[in-house]
């Protein structure tokens, strides 16, 4: 889907015997997510909404559709390498700028739908730089906020209350003195969304993974269905990734992917843990190969992912998050990683 000014383009390619309501679904998805009065340019009950679908090719369908192809078993969707990702620096096993950058503009969307602040508007960014000494977080020494906002409020204004209402209650005591505030940079964030810059989705794949730590294979989720390996691998990577710190084989881990298209099994599997690994990387690299699903077909049925849960990925993350619908989150594989690696 793309967005620009007061029009969406809604392009793909689907197999299905059903009927959508495309023009329904997005005019409720805008409004959903705040873009409900003219007043910021963009409206889901005015904008015009273009669709332009297709049947999915059929040399890619015998890829990745079981009893086809050449090796006659779901193969991946695509090539292209997948990376997961973990860390111990805080509960949810992510980097904490990440989560914190998350819980700031959550924040931001609680207070602008009870209304507490009313000038908010539904577009805004964030980004907070954290110090670190030895990998393990410090203090936080810079935080970015812009908002959206009303004409009627002031920079002033804004300022405050993103501090005193937003930062501090997100980022408490990793703040200090020295803790640098940038509030609306260029002084004013009147005109957001889609009036002021084209949207296309899945362009955010570094906000949507983990905030630039680790690695990514350039392919975005959203738009996907978990066929295509550049969602479903990456769940699984973020899945074993996360297991194995949870069970104490390393403090931080990366897990690479890689898939021929058409071809169920993984051409590659990686694991990099940074030096932090408790037990030889070799070994933790057999334990991901023989307790976790790689195939598209078993990461699909493990994981549960042909439901439509995507919906809450496309805002906020898709990991670190603990909600029924992310599945890849859990860590039901460490006792008996613990047990296969001895500790």
């Amino acid at each position: 889907m793309s967005c620009k000014n007061r029009f969406v383009v809604v392009a793909g390619e689907m197999t299905t015997n059903t009927y959508i309501d495309i023009q329904d679904v997005v005019r409720k998805t805008i409004k959903e997510a705040g873009y409900d009065n003219p007043a910021f340019g963009f409206d889901g009950n005015t904008c015009g909404v273009l669709a332009s679908i297709s049947e999915q090719s059929p040399d890619i369908s015998q890829g990745v559709s079981e009893g086809q192809g050449l090796f006659k078993e779901q193969g991946a969707g695509d090539q292209g390498l997948m990376f997961g990702f973990a860390t111990n620096e805080t509960p949810e096993l992510m980097p904490l700028t990440l989560v914190l950058a998350h819980k700031l503009l959550l924040r931001l969307r609680e207070l602008r739908r009870t209304k507490t602040l009313l000038y908010l508007g539904p577009d805004a960014k964030s980004q907070v730089t954290v110090e670190y000494l030895d990998d393990v977080p410090q203090r936080i020494d810079t935080v970015v906020v812009s908002t959206q906002h009303l004409p009627s409020a002031t920079h002033d204004q804004i300022q405050k209350d993103m501090i005193d209402c937003v930062i501090k209650p997100v980022c408490g005591k990793l703040l200090d003195s020295n803790t640098k505030f940038f509030i609306n940079p260029t002084g004013s964030f009147v005109i957001g969304g889609p009036v002021a810059d084209s949207g296309v989705t899945g362009r955010k794949i570094i906000v949507d993974t983990y905030g630039g730590h680790g690695s990514h294979g350039g392919g975005a989720f959203s738009g996907k269905d978990p066929s295509k390996v550049d969602r479903s691998a990456a769940y699984a990577a973020r899945y074993i990734a996360k297991n194995i710190v949870a069970a104490g084989l390393a403090d931080k881990c990366e897990v690479q992917l890689a898939y021929a298209i058409g071809v169920a099994d993984p051409v590659s599997v990686l694991v990099h843990c940074f030096g932090t690994n408790k037990i030889p990387e070799e070994k933790i690299s057999e334990l991901a190969r023989k307790h976790f699903p790689l195939k598209p077909a078993d990461i699909i049925k493990e994981l549960n992912l042909r439901r439509p849960i995507y919906k809450k990925t496309a805002t906020y993350g898709h990991f670190g998050r603990n909600e029924p619908e992310f599945t890849w989150e859990k860590t039901d594989k460490v006792d008996v990683l613990r047990k296969d690696a001895g500790i």
